[in-house]
């Protein structure tokens, strides 16, 4: 009806307040916003976690798999050796195929001077591959329910290895899994050298063997610049426990997690 007075005349439209803007949904759609945003960008990659892996954000696929280290690879002393295999690819071929990790830590064993290497009670049947060329296999049993990997270096008759102790693991995820069934996530299938031999299927018979031929090989990688490598102490040993003879890749989140012996 039209808004008349007494008179007949038309009265004004009483002013409208204006809308002022809710300050609280405002901020709430822009919080929103960014959530999604901060959400996206992690489906796409997540820095943090490129930063702490060799392979990034990228597929395993386009890792670097070059060829067969050759025996002069490890005729050198076994720290230039334990450092340099930081990278490389350790591959175990079994009846259920190819698998594979990036080296990520090592450590040093020096021979019978060394108190902690196997070699200090000198030429056994346990450690006579110990003993043998270089770049073949040293494959040990511990707590009666481990296999280690060990590739020996400099000469033979000179029991010298390195111990590889973590993996970023790169072929054959899902046999890895098969074999270790009670590790639900990637991390945890090859981060300690009972672990990832486990997982790669490595086994006592593969010892003394050459590592320029299947089963076991380890091909080039990518390399790892100085300033993305630490050295420590060894892990878990009470004897030459203050040597620094442990390499591993710094912030690698498959490095292993034992304890520094000094």
């Amino acid at each position: 009806m039209p808004n008349l007075d007494a008179a007949g005349n038309r009265r004004p439209h009483p002013a409208r307040k204006a809308k002022t803007p809710r300050l609280g949904a405002a901020l709430e759609r822009a919080a929103a916003r960014q959530l999604a945003s901060s959400v996206s960008r992690q489906e796409i990659s997540s820095p943090a976690d490129s930063e702490s892996t060799l392979l990034g954000s990228r597929p395993r696929s386009e890792f670097h798999r070059g060829r067969v280290l050759p025996r002069s690879f490890y005729a050198r002393e076994t720290e230039i050796v334990a450092r340099e295999m930081l990278g490389s690819v350790l591959e175990c071929e079994t009846p259920q195929g190819v698998a594979s990790g990036i080296i990520v830590e090592t450590e040093a064993y020096l021979g019978e001077h060394d108190l902690a290497c196997h070699a200090v009670v000198g030429r056994t049947p346990r450690t006579e591959a110990l003993y043998g060329p270089a770049g073949t296999s040293y494959v040990y049993f511990i707590y009666g329910m481990y296999w280690c990997f060990n590739a020996v270096t400099r000469v033979e008759g000179l029991p010298s290895a390195v111990l590889v102790r973590a993996l970023e693991p790169l072929d054959g995820i899902a046999p890895m899994h098969k074999r270790r069934p009670r590790i639900k996530n990637a991390i945890d299938l090859t981060n300690g050298p009972g672990k990832l031999c486990t997982a790669l299927g490595i086994i006592g018979s593969m010892s003394g063997k050459s590592l320029q031929r299947k089963p076991l090989v380890i091909r080039e990688g990518e390399p790892v610049a100085d300033d993305k490598v630490d050295v420590t102490t060894r892990i878990g040993i009470t004897r030459s426990a203050d040597w620094p003879l442990r390499w591993l890749v710094r912030g690698n989140r498959f490095v292993s997690r034992g304890k520094v012996s000094a």
